[in-house]
């Protein structure tokens, strides 16, 4: 009897020991996980909107305006425009020149609401930029013009803007640098752009591109509009826009270096044909064909002629117009460009020193 209550005696014990020690296990386990915790995803977190673009986008809207054209009493197009410099009679507003072109009168609206006329005082088709003068009491703030030179990939831009017109004008859209040093063709012109992701839309070309800073770096300019592409805009670099700012402010023409010829490009076989032009299999199938040279011009003094194929200009090989055009257009009246053509089958290197260019791109 003695042996049994020793037996129960023990099994009593080890099931008290036991319920001790898992207790103690577990708040043991249970403290360290707290602290674990604690230490980590248990911290209470506050969240801030530390990315907002409100004090940037002060900065810049009030400057900001719709561009209406009209013709003959009837509106032709509308863009968006900024006010770059203020004096006391006028303030000075740039835009695109296609969204002016054509036009025989051109008012802007202020993100009011008020309704001013405006005066073209200059207006480039080449680099897209115009130049426009209203009334100094419309504009009550002045862009802060910056520097795209100093933009990285990826780095956040916003553009504010009147797609679609007046109902939505001063649009703030938001994105990032998504390409720099980028080339786009146009009609008749090869542009260099800044790529962006911010969603440009008709009615967007003329409007600033603004850093994080709200300072302007781009004039948006044009857009991919392809059922496959999605947020490709485009916007001509701030310092290209500026260079010519002051000669349209004055009215004055902008004026390029002259080659002095006409070309057609070595794919056009027909208009070559028009012109009595006919290539060889030995020529190069790539490159811009002479087809008259200006008397007494640069190209002509240079030895240039009718049939010669530029296939390269300063280096860089050429296959359309526009190649050519964005790389001459790089240069100064004054400056000895190199240009590189085949005539006859043989290559021939030309030294040209470019003169005024008062009446064509040539």
């Amino acid at each position: 009897m003695r042996k049994k209550l020793n037996y129960v005696l023990i099994i009593l014990c080890a099931v008290l020991i036991g319920v001790v020690g898992t207790t103690l296990c577990y708040e043991t386990l249970n403290n360290s996980s707290t602290a674990s915790l604690d230490d980590g995803t248990k911290k209470n977190v506050t969240v801030t909107e530390s990315d907002s673009l409100e004090e940037s986008i002060s900065k810049i809207y009030d400057a900001v305006f719709v561009i209406e054209s009209y013709k003959n009493n009837q509106l032709i197009s509308s863009g968006t425009g900024f006010a770059y410099k203020k004096d006391d009679n006028y303030g000075y507003v740039i835009t695109n020149h296609h969204v002016i072109d054509g036009a025989d009168q051109v008012k802007i609206t202020t993100m009011d609401g008020n309704e001013v006329d405006a005066k073209v005082l200059g207006s480039d088709e080449y680099s897209d930029i115009a130049v426009l003068s209203i009334d100094a009491k419309a504009v009550t703030l002045v862009a802060t013009i910056g520097n795209s030179s100093d933009l990285s990939l990826g780095d956040t831009l916003f553009t504010v803007g009147s797609p679609l017109g007046k109902e939505y004008k001063g649009t703030v859209t938001k994105g990032i640098l998504s390409g720099n040093n980028r080339t786009v063709t146009t009609e008749n012109t090869v542009m260099e752009v800044l790529q962006t992701d911010a969603a440009i839309n008709p009615g967007n070309s003329g409007g600033p591109l603004c850093n994080i800073n709200g300072e302007v770096i781009g004039v948006n300019s044009l857009k991919l509009v392809e059922d496959e592409i999605e947020g490709m805009g485009f916007a001509i670099p701030i310092e290209i826009v500026m260079s010519s700012v002051d000669s349209l402010e004055k009215g004055e023409k902008i004026v390029r270096p002259l080659v002095g010829i006409e070309m057609i490009e070595a794919s056009n076989v027909y208009a070559l044909y028009q012109y009595g032009i006919k290539l060889s299999n030995d020529d190069p199938k790539e490159g811009i064909v002479v087809i008259t040279v200006t008397n007494n011009g640069p190209a002509a003094k240079a030895g240039l002629e009718k049939g010669d194929i530029i296939t390269k200009i300063d280096g860089t090989k050429v296959s359309t117009i526009s190649e050519f055009r964005h790389i001459l257009y790089k240069h100064s009246v004054g400056d000895e460009v190199t240009i590189v053509a085949s005539r006859e089958g043989k290559e021939k290197t030309f030294k040209v020193k470019l003169e005024a260019n008062n009446n064509s791109d040539k």
